[in-house]
């Protein structure tokens, strides 16, 4: 079985790092990472340091390089970049994929399998989501510092295929997973919670506590989210009434002085940031499904005004 791991930040570094574990003791198995800079030259040299609190793994792939074009024919993909590179990632790795590659997408964003299967039209694609608590420490090794650590996925749509090697695969590595009928409503859960909060946290310059400080941010928060909700009802994706409160309370959980990724992305000039992933989708499923979101679009327009990328 040929499994890539794209992206070896800290969620492809979490649960690649885990699948290697698997290389000593099962020759059919090859894993291949993906990754770039200093990190790939550390992971070449000297293998992936995983930090975890089940305890350090020392990580090496079957190879570890930065230019698709040396990987064979795939078998699974697990594509952990930000939103920014999927197009750019997806085009890289087209000859690599069959009609029987499965592809799982570790990243944010509610349209992700729509932007997946424009590319990659014959490929399985799991809907999916992730929780995890990791980063990479310094070049070469990830550490875990909380989360739950678990991916949520459904079977793709228009193939119906089975999972089950997918799963026997995370059960032998040690990879939490819940494999459910209603991924969209894991997805659209935690996109409620980072969209919302990393567009008013990025266009404010405000911290999360700083957010939940201010009545007028918050009501700004609160309104991004009621805008997603409905988005999501469009779509007949039904999630509890109560999920806005619970993302609010989600928020109060961190610390007070916590930025969101996508307002440490915004805030450093020249570099590329999740903006389409989070304003662009929504006023993308707006106009498709006819929702009103000015909120999102007050913002969103006020964040392409600050920083062009």
């Amino acid at each position: 079985m040929n499994v890539a791991v794209i992206g070896i930040g800290g969620v492809g570094g979490y649960f690649g790092g885990k699948l290697t574990q698997l290389l000593s003791h099962d020759e059919k198995l090859k894993v291949y990472f993906i990754a770039r800079n200093e990190h790939l030259r550390e992971i070449q040299k000297n293998g992936l340091i995983l930090e975890t609190q089940e305890g350090t793994l020392h990580c090496t792939p079957t190879l570890a390089i930065d230019n698709p074009d040396e990987l064979p024919v795939l078998d699974f993909v697990m594509v952990c970049v930000k939103g920014y590179d999927l197009q750019s990632v997806l085009s890289s790795i087209k000859s690599k994929i069959t009609a029987k590659t499965i592809v799982l997408p570790l990243l944010n964003g509610v349209d992700i399998y729509d932007r997946i299967k424009a590319i990659l039209p014959h490929a399985t694609v799991l809907p999916s989501c992730v929780y995890v608590g990791t980063h990479i420490v310094r070049p070469g090794k990830v550490k875990q510092n909380g989360g739950v650590c678990t991916i949520h996925f459904g079977i793709d749509p228009k193939t119906n295929e089975s999972t089950q090697k997918i799963t026997m695969l995370f059960d032998r590595a040690n990879i939490k997973y819940n494999l459910t009928e209603e991924p969209e409503k894991e997805i659209w859960s935690k996109f409620i919670f980072i969209a919302a909060f990393g567009l008013v946290t990025a266009n404010y310059d405000k911290t999360l506590g700083q957010v939940l400080d201010n009545e007028d941010l918050k009501s700004k928060v609160l309104s991004i989210m009621n805008e997603i909700l409905h988005l999501a009802k469009a779509k007949n994706v039904y999630l509890p009434e109560s999920i806005v409160v619970e993302s609010i309370e989600k928020g109060r959980k961190f610390s007070h002085d916590t930025k969101t990724s996508f307002q440490r992305d915004y805030e450093i000039q020249g570099k590329k940031d999740e903006r389409d992933i989070f304003g662009g989708a929504i006023l993308s499923l707006s106009k498709q499904y006819n929702v009103e979101v000015p909120t999102t679009k007050k913002i969103f327009e006020s964040l392409n005004k600050k920083k062009i990328v």
